[in-house]
């Protein structure tokens, strides 16, 4: 089991690397998207106190 794991990653180790950068990447969209949508609502709330 183990020779045979270690042999996976040493075949395949590019796509190892690939997953591991779709990982990073749909963290920073995940993160950018919520953080967006936080400002969106402080906009609204600030437009609305200046508004009155």
């Amino acid at each position: 089991m183990e020779n045979g794991l270690l042999s996976f990653f040493e075949k395949n180790s590019i796509y190892i690397v690939m997953f591991i950068v779709l990982v990073v990447w749909f963290g920073i969209f995940l993160f950018l998207n919520n953080t967006d949508k936080k400002l969106k609502v402080l906009e609204n709330e600030l437009k609305e106190k200046y508004n009155e």
